[in-house]
């Protein structure tokens, strides 16, 4: 009898792992890399790291794709021939610094504000914005203001946290779960975790968004609801909650400033908080019927009571939003949702929140010095994203959605929202914007921050915007994280001044990441005579993107397998709601190109420049590269980028540095956590034990307990000035918008992009397998996505007759598209939308120019404006955050039947010299090609 043949099913896939954290989208998980004879053989997720528990998804096990893709560069590369036609001669590291330096050195000693330093999805913005801050100029901001910084704003205004990587819900006890607007790509594999934690125990699952795909596909129920009217429908179960009663009366009278007296009499403080000798707000103790400090021990607030024909906060919002035009049946047609559902909707939150409700057997006492000896579960949770930050609403649309979770006594309550260290902390608790440039000098703080009042604008004298992107003015007042998007427009119309150098990292704005492609291209070739507009741009990335054909000096990134990261508390961590946690990342690959990590670069140049905290006091670079700076650098004595293994190695949070640091980190998987106390864990804003521990590990110097705002003092300030009152005065084409987007209280009014004449709205959605367009020149995932479809609702479908591989051209006031189309049924009937940044431009990203992301792919950007119509170049954004508005996009959509490609295409770009060949002068040599016609990785670029 012959014996079966012995097969190996499992052989070992790897000599060597090594843990590291994932960089295809912004999650962060752990992954373990394998290793086989020096060369990336297998990722998977790391089991024992807190994000994802092991879970890795299509994106993260691809990331062995990234660090052999063709399209990586290979070396510093100088321009030789006009921008955009992707001429290019390599040259050395030393001679691309000492270029670098010669445009900045004079910048900084003359006119700092010249350079404009602004980067794209990064994770290393503490860095960047301090490099910035030293430089001096005031122009420097990262992506969020293209991105969600409604979000950001919304939540940190409202609630002091915001969703997404500020917190996350009770997975564990929550018993009803509602996404709004949720991007597939963003926090996925948490997420998709959590979901999971939730089927598992029967607890339903409610989409509210026009398209259901990803999590929506999954939910238990879905509302498809009109693009830009969630903060209607929001303000609506707000208005259904009141008239039922189901809203936590002593959650408000405890935890938020509901309690507080507004002042009623007219002029320039009406609106404002009444204030007592100690210039702090007070309450009505119910007890005595007299006023008492709101932070006062045994103090019970009146949410009815009136003072002196002062009325609370409370009185206020029941009596707004009981309004009949929050009733269901006025809001119905506008939100697509009928008035039943609408009522179906809040019937099923205040069920979860009150019928539902439990006592967590926790003991804990608050700041005023009160025992409990329990917390009040309210097991209803929410989360949101893009969908309802990118609207010129989307800022009060945000601080609607934590109206609700206030009313409902959800946030930080078991079963709830639950924010994530270094969150909770009150807006009083960041920086105000800093902006006064001084040449050869650094600013006095951060670029970034919140601002209180019209005196915290970044205004000349005269009134004129100080910095390039306007943001911080009357255009958009609370713009937190900048207006990225608006840098080369302003610059290019030399509104309100015109720039010298252009720095970015890893910001394509000569393509997806602008809000009119074509346009900006023209902006970035426009000369002024024989001189561009914008002389110099600098541009730093790891990948061939359409930006480097724009670009004069270009500065090769690492992959992300070949550098030091870190993933801080100073920025954007790791933690969980139960502890808060960093991470790093390091080279678990030596690149084999002529590459340096961005950070690095940063530091040398700002070591050239001699920048105060980059030299020693005998002018000597401070910190060897990235690394270096991650253990040594201290932001105040004893806080660090890294919070883990402090001095002597056992100290978390503060400590001094230790140069054993970063090993010690790689031991642990290349993660730190300290745990929050279990009395700490719940109500943190106002629990004493969880301040404690806040301060001990650093979070901050003294406890910042505060109340929710349900009225905003800072932006009623901004819309008495609209009103008339003040010293500082917005101009008057700004006036009649700041008086209705700047309410105290939460308001819905429509976006500001609806033009007659487009009745479809137009949106982007991010696939969960792909982040942004990150994985555009991956080969495994273009296998699942590479190429895209406009779809269209079954309505718009059979009413123009359209038919499997016909061609649609979109239009808007600003430009023209002709796309293909799909049918979706599950879809609003008013929407169309795409996949985002699939489409590339032909001859970017190393893809074979006939590749059917570059022939058959397409952006919605080339139809979306930077500017409002109407006077003053006012841009085309939430305007109190300066949020890019790009999913206010109204269309109109006719069918053209089958076409071979999509519109516009614009010339194809030479190669750049790069890892997978190309020398700059024309087309790279013919790849390799599959029958699907994706380039063959295996052809060339491999290590």
């Amino acid at each position: 009898m012959t014996a079966e043949p012995r097969i190996d099913r499992s052989p070992p896939v790897s000599d060597e792992v090594r843990q590291t954290t994932c960089y295809m989208c912004a999650c962060r998980c752990g992954i373990n890399v394998h290793l086989k004879d020096g060369r990336v053989s297998y990722i998977e997720g790391n089991r024992a790291h807190p994000i994802n528990k092991g879970v890795l998804c299509a994106k993260g096990a691809s990331g062995i794709m990234q660090i052999t893709a063709p399209s990586r560069l290979r070396a510093p590369l100088r321009r030789v021939g006009p921008r955009g036609s992707g001429a290019f001669e390599e040259i050395s590291w030393e001679e691309a610094l000492e270029t670098a330096v010669g445009w900045l050195k004079p910048l900084r000693e003359t006119a700092p504000e010249k350079l404009a330093f602004f980067t794209g999805r990064d994770q290393s913005q503490s860095l960047t914005g301090w490099w910035a801050q030293a430089f001096g100029t005031p122009n420097y901001a990262a992506h969020g203001g293209f991105c969600s910084v409604n979000m950001a704003a919304g939540g940190i205004y409202t609630i002091g946290g915001a969703f997404w990587e500020f917190g996350q819900p009770d997975w564990e006890r929550t018993e009803l779960f509602v996404l709004f607007g949720v991007a597939e790509d963003h926090d996925s594999n948490p997420i998709k975790i959590g979901i999971g934690k939730l089927k598992a125990r029967g607890v339903r699952v409610i989409s509210v968004n026009p398209i259901r795909t990803g999590y929506s596909a999954v939910a238990d129920d879905w509302y498809g609801i009109t693009p830009g009217t969630d903060g209607l429908l929001i303000l609506s179960l707000i208005h259904c909650l009141l008239q039922a009663g189901k809203v936590d009366l002593e959650y408000l009278a405890r935890w938020t400033n509901a309690p507080f007296l507004v002042n009623g009499a007219e002029g320039a403080e009406q609106g404002l908080f009444l204030k007592n000798a100690e210039s702090q707000p007070f309450v009505i103790d119910r007890h005595s019927g007299h006023p008492a400090p709101w932070d006062g021990r045994d103090v019970d607030p009146d949410l009815g009571a009136v003072w002196a024909g002062h009325r609370t906060v409370f009185q206020h919002m029941a009596e707004e939003y009981l309004k009949p035009d929050y009733a269901p049946e006025a809001v119905a047609e506008r939100c697509g949702i009928p008035a039943a559902r609408i009522r179906g909707l809040a019937a099923e939150l205040a069920r979860a929140a009150f019928e539902k409700a439990f006592i967590h057997p926790q003991p804990w006492t608050d700041f005023r010095g009160n025992r409990h000896e329990g917390m009040q579960g309210r097991p209803v949770s929410f989360h949101a994203m893009r969908g309802i930050s990118a609207h010129s609403n989307g800022f009060q649309t945000a601080r609607a959605l934590h109206l609700l979770q206030i009313v409902l006594g959800s946030v930080e309550a078991p079963g709830g929202y639950r924010l994530k260290p270094p969150y909770p902390k009150p807006v009083e608790a960041h920086p105000t914007p800093h902006f006064v440039a001084t040449p050869g000098k650094p600013l006095t703080g951060p670029h970034l921050g919140y601002v209180r009042s019209p005196a915290d604008l970044a205004l000349r004298e005269d009134g004129t915007p100080v910095r390039i992107d306007k943001a911080f003015t009357w255009d958009a007042p609370l713009s937190a994280h900048g207006l990225m998007h608006m840098v080369i427009a302003n610059a290019v119309a030399g509104d309100p001044y015109r720039i010298d150098t252009l720095f970015l990292y890893m910001a394509n704005m000569a393509w997806n990441s602008s809000m009119n492609t074509a346009q900006v291209m023209q902006m970035l070739t426009a000369k002024d005579g024989d001189d561009y507009v914008i002389p110099r741009i600098i541009y730093s990335d790891a990948y061939a993107s359409e930006m480097v054909a724009y670009a004069d000096l270009i500065l090769p990134d690492t992959t992300y397998l070949e550098r030091h990261d870190c993933i801080s508390l100073l920025d954007r961590p790791i933690s969980e709601p139960d502890a808060a946690g960093d991470s790093i990342r390091w080279p678990v690959l030596e690149p084999d190109r002529d590459v340096r990590g961005f950070q690095t670069v940063l530091l040398d140049l700002g070591a050239r420049l001699g920048l105060p905290g980059m030299v020693t006091d005998d002018g000597q670079p401070r910190f060897r590269d990235y690394a270096d700076y991650i253990v040594n650098h201290q932001r105040r004595p004893g806080v660090g980028p890294l919070m883990g293994f402090r001095g002597n190695g056992a100290e978390t949070g503060r400590g001094t540095p230790n140069p054993d640091q970063l090993a010690r980190y790689i031991e642990n998987g290349s993660f730190h956590q300290a745990h929050v106390p279990a009395e700490a864990a719940f109500m943190k804003p106002w629990n004493a034990a969880y301040q404690d521990w806040a301060v001990a590990l650093g979070l901050y110097d003294t406890p910042q307990p505060y109340l929710f705002n349900i009225w905003s003092e800072p932006l009623r300030r901004f819309q008495l000035a609209a009103e008339g009152h003040g010293d500082r005065q917005p101009p008057d084409h700004l006036r009649a918008r700041l008086r209705v987007a700047m309410s105290p209280l939460p308001v819905w009014y429509p976006p500001m992009g609806e033009a007659p004449g487009y009745p479809v709205h137009a949106l982007t959605q991010r696939p969960m397998d792909m982040y942004h367009s990150w994985g555009s020149q991956n080969a495994w995932l273009r296998q699942i996505r590479g190429r895209n479809f406009l779809y269209l609702p079954t309505a718009i479908w059979q009413a123009q007759g359209f038919a499997e591989g016909d061609y649609a051209r979109v239009t808007s006031p600003t430009g023209e598209i002709v796309v293909p189309v799909a049918h979706m049924a599950a879809l609003n009937p008013h929407t169309v939308w795409t996949w985002n940044a699939i489409g590339k431009r032909r001859g970017a990203w190393a893809l074979s120019k006939d590749a059917p992301e570059a022939v058959e792919g397409f952006l919605l950007n080339h139809l979306i404006s930077e500017v409002l119509p109407g006077e003053g170049r006012v841009s085309n954004s939430d305007p109190v955050t300066g949020q890019a508005a790009w999913f206010d996009q109204m269309v109109r959509i006719e069918r053209v039947g089958p076409r071979a490609m999509a519109e516009p295409q614009f010339p194809v770009l030479p190669d750049p010299p790069r890892a997978g060949g190309g020398r700059g002068q024309g087309p790279s040599k013919k790849r390799a090609q599959n029958i699907s016609g994706f380039s063959d990785p295996s052809a060339e670029g491999r290590p």
